[in-house]
């Protein structure tokens, strides 16, 4: 469930920083943001399934996740 929820929720993380980030026009910075969690969905889902320990998956994911969040929060709304 972590590799599947947690995936998700990291890459959706990750896509939306990279393309609030960019310094490029907001849909080019989108569709950048978009193809780049394509791969970083797959790696997560990758790496959950191949490490042994449960905790750190979790720990990992849904830290990683948080952290990211935090990160959008922080930069707030683009002008």
């Amino acid at each position: 469930m972590t590799a599947l929820f947690g995936g998700y929720a990291l890459a959706s993380a990750v896509a939306t920083l990279i393309a609030r980030l960019l310094p490029v026009d907001r849909a080019d910075a989108t569709a950048w943001g978009m193809n780049l969690s394509f791969l970083a969905y797959a790696g997560v889902a990758l790496w959950c399934f191949h490490e042994p320990r449960v905790a750190r998956v979790m720990l990992l994911v849904w830290g990683g996740t948080a952290a990211l969040v935090l990160a959008l929060y922080l930069l707030g709304m683009r002008p």
